[in-house]
């Protein structure tokens, strides 16, 4: 059966802006008659368990439900090693050892798109790989061997998208899968077919629809919702005042998320019976504590 689902890295605590988020994604999932699932997204080093903790609680306390337990991205290593083994079976990767200045500061083609990856180790030579290994001293990241600049999806609120897709990271130096690996590794392996999120990462969704594709996954049906920001059009921060559910308290977060799309419920289940994707706002929601 198909699935939405959230999927918050346990970094920070969930702001006001993350919550509505959250909410919506829940929406889009029950009024398609979709299971609706949590993942706590923790590969990265910079997370951590109790924040993780923290978050589920405050999705339940705002009345949110889900189909299954939460699952944790650090307990399926072996899902992710799959799919590198996959890709790296069907001559789909290769090892890549240029530091964040090395790809800045690499010459690039005239009409290279900005902020792609420039090939450097692309076509790099036995000899020239076992050199380079020497020469940095570190295990070299995976990159996958795309065979396109660009790829398009559909967004429910943004229509056709074209992003760019260079070659990418699909596991770190470090041994650690790369978030556009992961994310899409896990939401094939839960039925997720629904992808309800910030507009911020619209620009990653066409890298991971086409390595959906090259694993032979089915698309995503995209919503990318306007993002919450602070007065000064800047993204929620601390500085910013009351902005966490413990600060808020549930009540109060739930009535302000349901002013800022228009609507009149203060609870979820009310909220569901207003819910329209096509009358949803396509600008941000600029917060104002109090």
């Amino acid at each position: 059966m198909s699935a939405g689902r959230f999927a918050p890295s346990p970094s920070a605590d969930l702001h006001i802006g993350n919550l509505r988020t959250a909410v919506l994604a829940w929406l889009f999932a029950r009024s398609s008659g979709r299971r609706f699932l949590l993942r706590v997204d923790d590969l990265d080093d910079r997370t951590f368990t109790e924040i993780g903790h923290r978050q589920v609680a405050d999705l339940t306390a705002l009345g949110l439900t889900w189909d299954a337990e939460p699952e944790w991205q650090s307990q399926h290593p072996d899902r992710y090693a799959a799919a590198v083994d996959r890709l790296s079976a069907a001559g789909l990767l290769y090892e890549c050892y240029c530091s964040r200045k090395d790809i800045a500061q690499a010459p690039r083609a005239p009409h290279a798109p900005q902020g792609a990856y420039p090939g450097t180790c692309r076509d790099l030579t036995e000899p020239e790989r076992a050199a380079r290994r020497a020469e940095t001293g570190r295990p070299p990241a995976l990159r996958l061997r795309t065979d396109t600049a660009t790829f398009t999806v559909h967004d429910v609120l943004h229509g056709d998208y074209t992003g760019i897709v260079d070659d990418f990271v699909v596991r770190r130096g470090d041994g650690v899968p790369a978030y556009n690996l992961a994310v899409v590794v896990d939401d094939a392996a839960q039925g997720v077919d629904q992808v309800v999120r910030g507009d911020d990462l619209l620009p990653s969704s066409p890298r991971q629809a086409y390595l959906a594709r090259m694993l032979g996954f089915p698309q995503s049906v995209y919503a990318h919702v306007a993002l919450v920001l602070n007065e000064d059009g800047a993204r929620l921060a601390k500085r910013d005042g009351a902005v966490t559910l413990a600060e808020i308290g549930p009540r109060r977060a739930l009535e302000q998320i349901s002013a800022s799309l228009g609507w009149r419920a203060t609870d979820v289940e009310g909220m569901l019976a207003e819910f329209d994707p096509a009358k949803l706002p396509r600008e941000p929601w600029i917060y104002r504590p109090g």
